[in-house]
Order: C-alpha cells, then sequence, then structure tokens
C-alpha cells in the first residue's frame, strides 16, 4: 500500500491565540515560514463578529471562529531544499483560488524534526465590500451582557440606567456586519473529504510516481494507523497498536499481489478483527480496552499470515479462486493450524528494542 497522507481539520475557538502560537518564532523550535493573505486586524474583527454574532444567537456550546487544517508533508520536500516560502505560499493561494477564502498559515518541523507540516487557518465568511449598519428606530435598551431588553422599565430604576445597562439613542448604529454569513459547504462532512484530496493532490504535483501519497482508502481492508499527538498520555498505547496495524497492513498487501479478491479480504477483516472488537466492546460496556483490541489484531495477524501460508503454493488464478470460494473453510483451516502457536509481535518488538 502506498503511503497515506496525513490531513487533520480542526475547529478554532478562539482563532488570534492559535495565530500567535502557529507563527510564533519563541513557541516554534523550528518555524520555516509564515504566509497570510489579510492583516491581522482582518482576523480580530473576524473573532469578534463571531463571537457577538454567537452570543446573540443564544445557541449552547462554544464559538468556532475559524477553522484549520494540518498537513504534513513528504520529508522529501525538506530534503530536497525546496523553498519553505514559496512552498507555503503555493499551498495558501491554491486553496484559497478554490474555495474563495481568507488564510494564514505557517510551516514547521515538530521538535524531533520527523514531521515537516503545515497549519492552515481559513476564515469561513467573506468580509463584506459595504459593511452592514443596523439603525435603532427607537431608543434601545441592553444588559451588562449585551442582550437586547423589550423595555425601558427593565433597564432603569427612576429613569436612570442601572450598573453595566447601554442605552443606544434612536437614528444611531446598534449592530453592524462586517462579513457575510458562515458558507455552510465548510460545516458539511463532505467538505473535508474533498478538502483532504485537494491536498494530496496538491501534494503529489511536484513528486515522483513511487514519492506519491494516497488518500487512506476507505471500505478497504487495511486498518488505518492513528497519529500520535505532542504530549499524547496514551502514545505507547498507541504506538504498540500501530505496530499490530501495520503488520496486519502488510499481510493485506502480500494477499492483494498475489490476487486475493477484494471482497474476500473485507471478509476476512470483518470476521477476524471487526466483529471480534464490537463484541469485545459490547461485554465491557462500551469501555474500549487497548490490550484486548490488540489481542484480537494479534490473532488476526496470525491467521491471515497462515492463511497466506496455505496457498503459498499456488499461482496467482487458483489463489484468488481459494480466497474467493473457500474463504470460510480457508479461515478456520488457519486458526485450527494457529492454534497455540500465538505469539505477541509487541513483545517481540519490545525484547528485541530491550536487548540492543
Amino acid at each position: 500500500m502506498k503511503r497515506v497522507s496525513y490531513i487533520r481539520h480542526e475547529k478554532l475557538h478562539n482563532v488570534m491565540g492559535r495565530i500567535s502560537y502557529i507563527s510564533s518564532e519563541a513557541k516554534q523550535e523550528h518555524l520555516y515560514a509564515t504566509y497570510e493573505t489579510q492583516p491581522r486586524e482582518y482576523w480580530r474583527a473576524l473573532a469578534k463578529e463571531n463571537r457577538d454574532d454567537f452570543f446573540r444567537s443564544g445557541t449552547e456550546g462554544t464559538c468556532i471562529e475559524a477553522r484549520e487544517f494540518i498537513i504534513a508533508l513528504p520529508e522529501v520536500y525538506y530534503k530536497e531544499g525546496i523553498d519553505p516560502n514559496e512552498l507555503l505560499r503555493f499551498f495558501v493561494e491554491s486553496f484559497k483560488k478554490e474555495y474563495g477564502v481568507e488564510c494564514v498559515a505557517a510551516l514547521h518541523h515538530n521538535h524531533d524534526r520527523t514531521n515537516y507540516h503545515i497549519h492552515l487557518i481559513y476564515s469561513e465568511r467573506e468580509k463584506l465590500e459595504e459593511p452592514i449598519k443596523k439603525i435603532a428606530s427607537r431608543n434601545m435598551f441592553f444588559d451588562p451582557d449585551g442582550r437586547h431588553l423589550r423595555t425601558k422599565k427593565e433597564a432603569t430604576i427612576d429613569g436612570k440606567l442601572m450598573p453595566g445597562y447601554t442605552m443606544v439613542p434612536k437614528g444611531e448604529i446598534y449592530e453592524q456586519h462586517l462579513f457575510d454569513k458562515k458558507k455552510s459547504i465548510f460545516k458539511q462532512k463532505s467538505f473535508t473529504e474533498q478538502a483532504k484530496k485537494f491536498f494530496t493532490d496538491k501534494i503529489n504535483e511536484p513528486l515522483r510516481e513511487d514519492q506519491q501519497l494516497q488518500m487512506f482508502p476507505k471500505n478497504s481492508p487495511y486498518l488505518a494507523t492513528k497519529k500520535i499527538g505532542k504530549n499524547n498520555p496514551k502514545a505507547k498505547e498507541i504506538r504498540d497498536t500501530n505496530v499490530l496495524r501495520k503488520r496486519w497492513n502488510d499481510q493485506v498487501d502480500i494477499a492483494v499481489k498475489r490476487g486475493a479478491p477484494k471482497e474476500s479480504l473485507m471478509t476476512a477483516k470483518h470476521e477476524l478483527i471487526s466483529k471480534p472488537a464490537a463484541e469485545s466492546l459490547q461485554e465491557s460496556g462500551g469501555k474500549s480496552d487497548p490490550e484486548k483490541y490488540n489481542s484480537i489484531l494479534i490473532r488476526a495477524i496470525a491467521v491471515i499470515t497462515e492463511m497466506c501460508r496455505l496457498l503459498s503454493d499456488r499461482n496467482r488464478e487458483t489463489w484468488a479462486e481459494a480466497w474467493g470460494k473457500a474463504l470460510e473453510k480457508l479461515t478456520q483451516l488457519a486458526i485450527e493450524r494457529v492454534g497455540i502457536r500465538m505469539h505477541d509481535p509487541v513483545k517481540d518488538i519490545r525484547n528485541n528494542r530491550d536487548a540492543r
């Protein structure tokens, strides 16, 4: 299987704080470039308007001020000395042209210089050519939280405004909009997948075919590995599971190259991993257990490895026929042969590491 692109889509609740963080040389050990299509005043105004609109709507939860893509780049970009400023400009301007949004972005390496990546923040709203101003047709009163009050009595005592309450006189502006409404496309799940494909295609443009990435194939017999975030307390658990997921994917690769039909491999994945994992989750009352899941993967790897071994002397045609027409029998035979010969690949790797 080709290397898979990693692109994450996030909601931002403090866009100015996030912009400051990704573009700060003091906070980023390896900051190579920044690029902004609008000055910081634009983002401050955007954040304020989003907060004001969110407050007026009375919606529960936390205001979304902007959104962000985190785009992992192949290390070949860094090793071959592609100019970081030009690289970042290319991605930002391509995205802006495609979706018509303003952006601010930064290009980093992580602490260990193992993850070359872009943070691309974008606005869900377009700035209006002319602000929309709402004029008070009568004196308007607001409470300390800015909520409009229906009558003067709610804001005054003996005809005087109570502390914290405000009045906007008739004929003055009581509400102003600098931005159009949020574009609904950015809230749709399909947009995230569409944008991931867009970025993957852009990543691949200058690369040779053998260097190119692919999006993780949905509805496939493969298992996705998980990214380990900074200071993640479950880093070791994720790392161990990723080792096993890769072992499974390697065996699927062997089966695919020898002609095993995708549908049969999907069935094998369902019976050996998805189904037992769902049953385990149900038994534990919905609480995930990494050790149990890893034991399921260990058994599945052993079984699919044995299935491949049992058919190792077949040519491509008979291999495909065996997988496709006798999967249940083949799987059962592999399970019986594996028997007590089960072992833990994670422990093997850990023991080898300790031995060194």
